[in-house]
């Protein structure tokens, strides 16, 4: 492994150097690998963003290589490359937030709102390690940027309802900009009961509540010099998890960030970036609304992350460079009760995550290097000193019953490496691109104790002694415009050493009532991913095109096993139509069997659905502003029908009415 990482180093290096040459051309552009969503509840959706009060959930649905993991009507778990929230980093403007569920019960994506965010950014692999160290990629839920346009006050509310599961939103912007000073808030808010699947099969335990208000401000020291400042609460209550034994009674959030920013003029540094952030979750699992459980648990959680970065770009001749230097600090700790229901006997209680720390420094350098307007060459390196210790004793002491040479601590370094070549033309664009990165393993990966996973029956144990996950990736993707029609395709491929997931521990006895056994997370010697997905859109007139995506998934580990939660052949088409004031979308969405199942890991066969949509919406421009109107059906046929990433094969929303109404004043 030394020499293959010594031949990757050396390929980077040389490949870096190269793009040394000096040059007098100026820059036209920069090249952007990241796949960028749009976010903007003022504005008519973009293409497949039907809703304009979508939750972030949604909007991350519509992203090629991102699918959800679906364990109830809320918190969607997002993954890529078929690959888990593990071997992913998820991050909101860069600041590193840990959920505090030993379930998965709240991905970093149920802690924030569309009213939030300005945009996605979506790195895929070795592309997304600006903000971490991955596998699969990285997530960035980006904060609106700071104004100072002298616009005065703003103001909009948003109205929303949903007729299945008697869904209703409820939001409200205000706004105040001047040119040195800026003031936003926003606050928004969601309930759902329980909703039904086709032919009115209600899913029972699938209603939830959620609260979020943000703040941001702004002052502006000079034309070069800014500081703002956020702060984000978010409360969801009465979260129902139809797919798991247990429901959420309280998931909650506070994110707090204070910016400064340099942007000089005339210089090679075009930008200075520096965050300081604290942000603390508490999550709260319970099962007392359940009318028969085998014995009553309470299981909270909490998350605590504190850190910074600070972030530069500079452009040298034909050089971008962009620079990341971060550190946090992350405290988990969850604990599980169980209540006895004999009198006589004594309430069980332990630690699930044993109060772990982790430390983490790192630094990220980029340079995007353009040979000329058509040419370019993106590499990459990510260097971090990770550290995990466990703070409680007894967590140590109970990691030992299964690993006898536990230490309190462990140390890793961590290395990513990418580079690819972009070739843009006038009617074609090609990319390619190789990659080396490592993780470590997560906090359940290496501490968790007896953390219970219903989608295979088993509860699971960390290993404090995992090797770091290593992966090759390896990247492709063209596209080719003929006249108004565009064809394109795109495909990785994931070579991943010491690839982690659960053996199952023979003559161990389960804590869980009910489960088949215990697994402790060990590490396949490799496994392999790959995904191709092929686009294509056509413009029949000004206003009609037809848009299609198909996609193929494979994923098997060295064992000849299926790796779990692969996707099957999907494919989805769309016909639009729209103006500046209107538009509408018919649309198809499916996919094929699951065949290639992991029946090991608890997978059995998903048939094959398909769904229809059909959505439309208007803009209205006034004197006071504009209103914008979004109205639609979803699963026209009432198919019943769930995916191989709905958890334990819950199903889906049947047919619904839904209408969004956002009125923005000027």
């Amino acid at each position: 492994m030394r020499t293959l990482i010594t031949v990757i180093l050396s390929w980077f290096i040389s490949s870096f150097a190269f793009s040394q040459e000096e040059t007098k051309e100026t820059i036209k552009d920069t090249t952007k690998l990241k796949e960028v969503l749009v976010i903007s509840r003022h504005k008519l959706s973009n293409y497949r963003q039907e809703k304009t009060l979508s939750s972030i959930d949604d909007y991350l649905e519509k992203a090629i290589n991102v699918t959800m993991i679906k364990r109830g009507n809320y918190a969607w778990e997002p993954t890529m490359h078929n690959m888990a929230s593990e071997r992913m980093v998820v991050t909101i403007d860069g600041m590193q937030i840990f959920g505090a569920c030993t379930d998965k019960m709240d991905p970093i994506t149920s802690y924030v709102d569309v009213s939030n965010l300005e945009k996605v950014a979506i790195g895929s692999g070795q592309e997304g390690t600006e903000n971490g160290h991955v596998i699969g990629g990285g997530i960035d839920l980006k904060l609106p940027t700071s104004k100072f346009n002298g616009s005065g006050f703003k103001s909009g509310i948003d109205l929303g309802y949903e007729t299945n599961g008697n869904y209703k939103t409820t939001g409200l912007d205000l706004e105040y900009t001047g040119n040195k000073f800026f003031i936003s808030t926003d606050g928004i808010y969601r309930k759902s009961d329980n909703y039904d699947a086709g032919n009115n099969q209600e899913i029972l335990y699938s209603q939830f509540e959620k609260h979020n208000i943000s703040l941001q401000s702004g002052y502006k020291f000079s034309e070069t010099q800014s500081i703002d400042a956020n702060i984000i609460y978010d409360r969801a209550t009465d979260v129902g998890y139809p797919a798991l034994p247990m429901d959420v009674s309280l998931a909650e959030a506070l994110i707090t960030s204070l910016t400064h920013y340099y942007n000089p003029e005339d210089k090679a540094l075009k930008s200075l970036e520096t965050k300081l952030y604290f942000n603390t979750i508490t999550h709260i699992m319970d099962d007392t609304k359940r009318p028969i459980v085998p014995i009553r648990m309470d299981m909270p959680g909490w998350s605590d992350t504190f850190g910074f970065y600070s972030k530069a770009e500079l452009m040298k001749n034909k050089h971008h460079f962009t620079f990341n230097l971060n550190v946090f600090h992350n405290k988990s700790l969850a604990e599980m009760t169980m209540f006895s229901n004999n009198p006589n006997e004594s309430d069980m209680f332990m630690y699930t995550w044993p109060d772990i720390r982790t430390l983490y420094s790192g630094m990220f350098i980029k340079d995007e290097f353009h040979f000329n307007d058509n040419e370019s060459l993106v590499s990459s390196v990510r260097l971090g000193y990770h550290n995990n210790k466990i703070a409680k004793e007894v967590g140590a002491q109970s990691l030992q019953i299964f690993h006898p040479s536990v230490d309190d601590e462990k140390n890793r370094f961590l290395i990513s490496l990418a580079s690819a070549y972009q070739l843009k033309k006038e009617n074609y664009n090609l990319s390619f691109g190789l990659g080396y990165g490592e993780r470590a393993p997560s906090v359940s990966e290496g501490y968790g104790f007896y953390l219970f996973n219903s989608f295979d029956n088993y509860d699971y144990i960390g290993n404090p002694n995992l090797e770091d996950e290593k992966a090759l990736e390896a990247n492709f993707s063209f596209k080719q415009n003929f006249n108004d029609f565009e064809i394109g395709i795109q495909s990785s491929y994931f070579y991943i050493m010491d690839y982690i997931i659960g053996d199952i521990v023979p003559n161990v006895s389960s804590m869980t009532i009910g489960a088949q056994g215990v697994r402790v997370y060990n590490a396949l010697e490799h496994a392999s991913i790959f995904d191709m997905y092929l686009n294509s859109s056509y413009k029949i007139s000004e206003g009609f095109a037809i848009n299609a995506t198909v996609g193929y998934n494979y994923g098997k580990g060295n064992d000849g096993e299926n790796l779990p939660l692969v996707k099957p052949f999907s494919y989805f088409a769309e016909f639009n139509y729209y103006t500046s004031k209107f538009n509408a979308a018919l649309q198809l969405d499916g996919n094929g069997n699951q065949s290639n199942f992991s029946s090991q890991y608890g997978e059995n066969e998903t048939a094959a659905y398909a769904i229809l949509n059909l959505n439309f919406g208007n803009a209205f421009y006034g004197k006071l502003g504009k209103t914008i109107l979004k109205y639609g059906i979803e699963n026209i046929l009432d198919a019943n029908y769930s995916t191989y990433a709905d958890w334990n094969n819950f199903p889906r929303q049947g047919r619904n009415f839904y209408i969004n109404l956002s009125l923005v004043f000027n």
